[in-house]
């Protein structure tokens, strides 16, 4: 893996972010900070997913930062993306891996289970990802995960990067971030602002404030 993951993860939305300024949105949070930039687009037909997603490609690569798709690692191959992010419904590890090779970035929503993150590091993901207790409008109706479950991960997953997503904005993320997760995947509070770039800035400020363990 050729990429350091650091620890502002951004997911993109279709129902926030506007189609004609797709691209210019997310560059404007790489702008601010980010580190990490996920290709989620569930409803639009696949032709118009592989042309957004090279079109994203290409400005990734001028700032050094990972382009994952969400859910298909055809779909990444088809793009060329760097990764792909695994959910309960989606392939599993080994097979996955095994297309992509050791080169893939992957990696595997845990939702508030820890032995499916612990199960995830032992078959080779690269990063996980666990819920927090707070209410999101992008997963309406998902299961509160507690902050405890985030410091048992942080004790049983040692060798990959964990990821906190759920409800987080600079002014609780203080909060997920005392649990000693490594970073924050976040969507409204970057996606659903009116300053996408400013909105990663604030939050890269937070995640400064409070050095990885």
């Amino acid at each position: 893996m050729s990429f350091e993951l650091g620890r502002l993860y951004v997911i993109t939305d279709e129902g926030l972010i506007p189609r004609g300024s797709f691209c210019e949105t997310v560059e404007k949070s790489l702008a601010g900070g980010a580190d990490i930039v996920q290709l989620r687009a569930k409803t639009s037909p696949r032709s118009e997913v592989v042309a957004l997603g090279r079109e994203l490609l290409g400005i990734t690569k001028r700032y050094g930062v990972p382009l994952i798709i969400n859910d298909s690692p055809e779909l990444m191959m088809e793009i060329k993306a760097d990764g792909v992010h695994l959910g309960e419904d989606d392939p599993n590890i080994i097979p996955t891996r095994k297309k992509l090779g050791n080169g893939a970035i992957i990696g595997v929503s845990c939702y508030g289970s820890l032995p499916r993150g612990i199960h995830a590091e032992r078959m080779g993901a690269d990063y996980v990802v666990f819920g927090t207790p707070w209410a999101t409008p992008t997963k309406p109706g998902r299961i509160p995960t507690p902050f405890e479950t985030l410091i048992e991960a942080k004790t049983a997953i040692t060798g990959i990067p964990i990821f906190a997503i759920g409800g987080i904005f600079p002014h609780n993320a203080t909060q997920v971030l005392a649990t000693g997760v490594d970073g924050v995947a976040v969507i409204t509070s970057v996606f659903g602002s009116n300053d996408p770039e400013r909105a990663s800035r604030d939050l890269c400020s937070v995640l400064k404030g409070h050095p990885a363990v």
